[in-house]
């Protein structure tokens, strides 16, 4: 079966924030989702991301390697994490990604992943 990575984009300022009862709820939302995914016998992997204040950028630029702290573009909307998930079709991964918490304020790229034999 075909899989497709959900990339999880958002302004963290439009959600919920940490340490809020409305941030534990939402949390409460993914796990149930999550474990939606799983029951569902789709979830192949997913995880949330550490806040592009932690990332480093790596390139070799003429032999060398050059390493920067944080991302590679600043943007008001970042990746947060992903799911994988075997869907039979793009429009069966759409619908996973529709269902998420965060879809009322965010956007989640679909994205088929590439197989090679």
């Amino acid at each position: 079966m075909p899989q497709y990575m959900l990339l999880i984009y958002g302004d963290p300022s439009k959600g919920p924030q940490q340490g809020t009862p409305e941030f534990d709820a939402q949390m409460g939302e993914w796990f149930t989702y999550t474990e939606g995914l799983r029951n569902a016998g789709v979830f192949v992997s997913g995880e949330a991301l550490q806040p592009p204040t932690t990332a480093t950028t790596v390139a070799v630029r003429d032999g060398e390697r050059v390493v920067t702290d944080g991302p590679f573009a600043d943007t008001k909307e970042w990746l947060g994490g992903y799911y994988v998930v075997d869907a039979p079709d793009l429009d069966a991964a759409l619908d996973h990604a529709a269902r998420m918490p965060n879809i009322t304020y965010g956007t989640i790229e679909v994205r088929p992943v590439m197989t090679f034999d």
